[in-house]
């Protein structure tokens, strides 16, 4: 494509190819998607929502952790990721590899789809009472301030590895081979002896969080991207916790009560908060309340097909097939 572009409202995304279409690309056999450049790629599934169900899609972590920027479109939409309740149609994906160049076929599965009906976000009072009953973050204080903050690890305990940035100039990724590279060859580590890092423009980064998160499981997260008062540059791609991610149950730390993610772009000092609006914990079920948006930038795992069991009514989506990447540096 020529550009990134959304169908607009009353219009068909099929009908505004010809204004940005440069050509066509055949993915069932393969086909490498090349760093700089903006594809759209009709997806295999189709929505029939009732009304009162609306979507919001995100890129996966394994997408979101290879700077493989990717987002989802449909007709008559205003908004990228945003899918209105009711809506009956196809979904397209817009792709655009920034830092990688990658092979991609028919059936990979590189971003996700939540539903929804209904939202509501927790206070600052409720998101207070909840951390002191449950403890969401370990490892320095809870900053609750519309939302729940964290903040970048530059001062790891035990070495001054505090991160990792891609490089430049690599090789095609092939998204189906799992475990295959070696991440020396598309990743630099980064190392802090003084506790302060300085971020080069368009460079893409993952660091680690100074707090270990904790969702509980009757609640999810979510991450807001830009917060233009931090700095001009995305701290994260798919910033969606799991309910009970970090939970000692499903396998966090028992210990500290949490798991730490990853994260994006940008310069920080050590015990910077990246982006310091609500994550956003949301709580499940018919009398819970949804919730918070804040952000720092972390790239976590999205929810898995018992989510799609638990909506029986979507009788119009059809789950993916297949699984995708990883050539990501170690944990």
């Amino acid at each position: 494509m020529r550009a990134s572009f959304l169908a607009g409202e009353g219009r068909t995304l099929a009908s505004r190819l010809e204004e940005f279409e440069m050509h066509r690309v055949d993915l069932t056999e393969g086909a490498v998607l090349e760093k700089g450049c903006v594809y759209v790629v009709p997806l295999l599934e189709t929505l029939d929502l009732p009304a009162g169900l609306t979507a919001v899609a995100n890129a996966k972590s394994s997408t979101g952790r290879l700077d493989l920027l990717t987002r989802t479109i449909t007709d008559g939409g205003t908004e990228f990721d945003r899918i209105a309740g009711g809506y009956t149609g196809p979904l397209y994906a817009e792709i655009c590899p920034r830092s990688f160049s990658v092979l991609a076929r028919t059936g990979m599965r590189l971003n996700q789809i939540r539903f929804r009906r209904g939202q509501s976000i927790l206070s600052d009072t409720e998101l207070t009472e909840l951390h002191a009953a449950e403890t969401l973050v370990t490892g320095g204080p809870a900053v609750i301030s519309e939302g729940l903050g964290f903040s970048v690890d530059l001062r790891p305990e035990g070495t001054d590895l505090v991160g990792w940035r891609a490089k430049p100039h690599t090789g095609v990724i092939d998204l189906d081979r799992i475990g295959h590279y070696d991440p020396s060859e598309f990743w630099d580590p980064l190392h802090a002896s003084r506790g302060q890092l300085i971020l080069d423009p368009d460079a893409f980064y993952i660091l680690v969080s100074r707090e270990a998160v904790h969702i509980p499981p009757r609640f999810a997260a979510e991450m807001a991207p830009y917060l233009a008062m931090v700095g001009e540059f995305r701290v994260h791609y798919a910033g969606f916790f799991d309910p009970g991610f970090g939970h000692s149950a499903a396998g966090g730390d028992r210990l500290a009560r949490g798991a730490r993610g990853a994260l994006p772009r940008g310069a920080f000092r050590a015990g910077a908060r990246a982006d310091r609006r609500a994550a956003g914990l949301r709580a499940h079920g018919r009398d819970a309340r949804p919730a918070l948006r804040r952000g720092d930038c972390f790239e976590l795992p999205g929810p898995g097909a018992e989510a799609f069991q638990a909506l029986p009514e979507l009788s119009g989506f059809r789950p993916p097939r297949k699984a995708g990447p990883c050539a990501c540096p170690p944990a």
